[in-house]
């Protein structure tokens, strides 16, 4: 069968059969209208209450850490001739940052 006279016959029987009572009044245009008033979620606004949600979670990892420093016991490693022996990690990074300040300067470099 050819697609246009198919396409015809079925315009004509649509226009045959009389509109349908099922359908309210105005039903498409409250839809539509409703539609409209649908607002769409700003990018910003999501990131926003995402960010501070991380926030107050941070927040209370940092007070549970915090807690627990306060609140359990302290150990201290106890001094033993190898300890005596190596300096603190602290003290090895101070040591050589501060190498280069501890050098006298010399005169016959061009300071920038």
């Amino acid at each position: 069968m050819n697609q246009n006279e198919l396409q015809r016959k079925l315009i004509a029987a649509a226009q045959a059969q009389p509109p349908g009572d099922q359908v309210p009044y105005a039903f498409d245009q409250r839809i539509m209208a409703r539609l409209r008033s649908l607002t769409v979620p700003d990018p910003l606004t999501l990131w926003n209450r995402a960010l501070w949600r991380a926030a107050v979670s941070c927040l209370g990892v940092v007070l549970l850490v915090a807690a627990s420093s306060f609140l359990l016991p302290a150990t201290r490693p106890a001094t033993t001739a190898a300890n005596a022996t190596n300096p603190e990690l602290s003290q090895q990074l101070e040591t050589t940052l501060l190498a280069n300040v501890d050098q006298p300067a010399n005169s016959t470099e061009e300071t920038w």
